[in-house]
């Protein structure tokens, strides 16, 4: 019996500790973030239009922090060869986004991309979430990538 609950607690437990956001490629620190890591990050809301042309309110990190977490070259340092780093974002069903490292970076944008969590204070739905990735003021939403698992961070070259 008592063995019996040991693997019981191994497997719940394995099963809340599971990485739901892997940060890999050209970067200082690889991360491999449970949803309690990306809980603790920065978050800021954001007024963006659906491909409808509705406009919902979106609570997530911005992925500029996930990247500054990752030791990925922003900011003041974003310049020479590192102007042609990019970030390819890929859900869960294997679709894939790219982005250039600008587009996400303050510095060169006035925009805000994040990685949502929220939709009009709910979660949001099975099928799109738990993370999706938001581009405030795009003509057409192809790149809001739903169920994100990974960002990773190539050169072009």
């Amino acid at each position: 019996m008592v063995n019996y609950v040991v693997l019981f607690w191994l497997i719940f437990s394995s099963a809340l500790a599971q990485t739901v956001l892997k940060v890999s490629g050209e970067v200082a620190q690889p991360l491999h973030l449970q949803a309690t890591d990306l809980k603790v990050l920065p978050h800021v809301e954001i007024k963006a239009a659906d491909r409808d042309g509705k406009e919902h309110r979106y609570s997530g990190i911005p992925v500029i922090e996930l990247l500054r977490k990752a030791g990925v070259t922003v900011g003041g340092q974003l310049r020479g060869e590192n102007l042609v780093k990019y970030t390819l974002i890929r859900a869960a069903d294997g679709y894939e986004v790219l982005f250039a490292l600008p587009e996400l970076d303050p510095e060169f944008s006035n925009r805000t991309i994040i990685l949502a969590e929220s939709m009009d204070g709910a979660a949001l739905p099975a099928g799109t979430g738990p993370y999706r990735i938001v581009v405030p003021e795009e003509k057409k939403p192809a790149r809001w990538i739903r169920e994100v698992r990974e960002i990773e961070i190539r050169f072009a070259k």
